[in-house]
């Protein structure tokens, strides 16, 4: 899992509000997997930015999140754990901050 970013623009979601979705897992990893499609899924509708960072190659994630994983984070903060919800994700994105 190497560190990228995408972004899933929709039209009408550009702009500064574009929230971002950050996935911290590792190679290999069945849940983060999951987590993967359900985030691609949600930020294909909402518009948000998708980055994955690993924890594999980052030591300080690793010695934060090494028992949770996966970890989603939205605007960097955390959102969840283990099992992404979809509906909570997309809830998360589209409520007003």
């Amino acid at each position: 899992m190497a560190h990228m970013t995408t972004s899933s623009p929709v039209p009408g979601t550009s702009g500064p509000a574009t929230r971002t979705v950050t996935l911290i897992g590792k190679p290999g990893c069945h849940l983060c997997d999951d987590a993967r499609a359900v985030i691609e899924r949600v930020a294909a509708q909402t518009g948000a930015v998708v980055e994955e960072r690993d924890i594999t190659r980052e030591q300080d994630l690793y010695d934060r999140y090494w028992e949770q994983i996966p970890v989603v984070l939205v605007d960097g903060e955390q959102h969840t754990f283990w099992r992404v919800d979809e509906r909570r994700l997309r809830s998360a994105l589209t409520d007003p901050r």
